[in-house]
């Protein structure tokens, strides 16, 4: 009967042990409590419990002595780049702990690459999806002195991290364009003097003055004629037309083609701001979701526009997207969207002449690396054979589409995700070469 009771008690006070959070009962106090238990088989069970009790006694010596809060710090910036590894760092510190763990739990749209560690967690955090995410507390396990007890603790308060597309790789193609790595008449940004609409400075009234050239007001002041002298304009506008419709949800590679699309607009908008244009840009599916007109300096504005938009299961509506930039003035417009549906491709063919009547119009898409790896890949079995001849299939009406698109006087654009970026810039500044815009 008393080997009942102890058993009894002992079960009772691992329980309770367990169930007070954020108190918990260590692996070495469990295994010392069920060895006094068995003192009850082979001794008296008055030993036994008092072997129990001085267990017990133990365990709350260690949890009273370890139960003061650790202190924690992170450092993590707020800011992230998609896909761009990120420095994280954990500090703890205890006076009276035998160890502290820590861990730092993350959602699914975050990767840490070491999660767990001892008193300090150095490693990166990787974002995979754009947008606004909360970093959860950084859990703590505080172990006592005696190792018999543990403290659970979350600490300090969530953060929220904003992430925006790549823009470390946008950067760096501006950067290339300063430094001249894309050598064409595209890089001027100021046009040669003459009778442009870009002013530049005053000076004295020549015989061969345009009239209209006069500025009356200085003219007044000084006592002589004196003339506006301007440049030709050399800026343009340009215009990110992103489709954010259920093609764009496919994913490619490590991102969705909206990541990719959105990656390559923050390139083209920092290229922008380098050569002196106006950037834009426009967001739709069955309805306009974001739309920024062009301005100077405008990347940072495009940027913020559109890093949180993710892409929703209806068709993207052309006509309306088209409509709504192609009254503007005249502009380079850039087009991301995808062209593997063939169904869907045939609306964007009957909407790209309201942009090519008055726009030059390039349309930006990625090229799916799994459908060429089907058909390069030999075969293994039936099943392979299969998949080569849809993705024949899927090839040959993208390539219909293509033509179909390269015939109404579009730019089509094609490359993988990771350099989808840079040959939208080299387009972009191939129409200003060639002053297509």
């Amino acid at each position: 009967m008393g080997q009942i009771v102890l058993v009894l008690a002992l079960g009772t006070a691992l329980v309770i042990g367990l169930s007070v959070a954020p108190l918990g009962i260590s692996r070495r106090c469990g295994f010392l409590l069920v060895a006094a238990a068995a003192l009850a088989l082979v001794t008296s069970t008055t030993i036994a419990l008092l072997a129990a009790v001085a267990v017990l006694a133990a365990f709350g010596v260690d949890a009273t002595i370890s139960r003061a809060r650790p202190i924690v710090s992170r450092r993590m910036p707020t800011v992230l780049a998609r896909g761009v590894p990120t420095a994280l760092a954990v500090e703890t510190e205890h006076p009276a702990a035998r160890r502290v763990r820590v861990r730092q739990p993350v959602g699914p749209d975050l990767i840490v690459e070491t999660a767990e560690r001892d008193d300090t967690l150095d490693t990166t955090i990787v974002a995979r999806r754009r947008g606004n995410y909360p970093v959860p507390p950084v859990a703590t396990r505080v172990d006592g002195p005696l190792a018999l007890a543990c403290w659970f603790r979350n600490e300090p308060d969530p953060t929220e991290v904003v992430v925006y597309p790549d823009l470390p790789a946008a950067r760096r193609l501006a950067l290339s364009v300063r430094r001249g790595r894309f050598r064409d008449p595209g890089r001027l940004t100021r046009g040669p003097l003459g009778l442009g609409t870009d002013f530049e400075s005053i000076r004295e009234y020549l015989p061969d003055d345009d009239v209209r050239q006069i500025n009356w007001p200085a003219t007044q002041r000084t006592g002589r004629p004196m003339s506006n002298q301007f440049r030709v304009e050399q800026d343009r506008d340009i215009v990110c037309v992103v489709d954010t419709g259920r093609l764009m949800a496919a994913p490619i590679a490590d991102r969705t083609r909206l990541d990719a699309a959105l990656d390559a607009v923050a390139a083209v908008a920092y290229v922008a701001d380098e050569l002196g244009d106006r950037a834009g840009v426009l967001a739709f599916d069955e309805t306009v979701r974001r739309h920024l007109r062009p301005r100077r300096r405008g990347s940072d504005a495009v940027v913020r526009a559109v890093y949180d938009l993710e892409p929703r299961p209806v068709d993207a509506d052309y006509e309306l997207a088209f409509r709504t930039v192609g009254g503007g003035k005249r502009a380079f417009v850039i087009v991301f969207t995808d062209l593997l549906d063939e169904a869907a491709a045939s609306a964007l063919l009957e909407a790209v002449p309201v942009l090519t009547r008055r726009h030059a119009v390039a349309i930006a898409s990625c090229r799916d690396p799994d459908l060429t790896d089907l058909l390069t890949r030999p075969p293994d079995d039936q099943a392979d054979v299969f998949s080569a001849v849809v993705a024949l299939d899927v090839l040959d009406a993208r390539n219909r589409v293509v033509s179909r698109l390269r015939r109404s006087g579009t730019v089509l654009v094609e490359a993988a995700p990771d350099q989808l970026a840079a040959a939208c810039v080299s387009a972009y500044l191939n129409a200003k070469s060639r002053a297509l815009v």
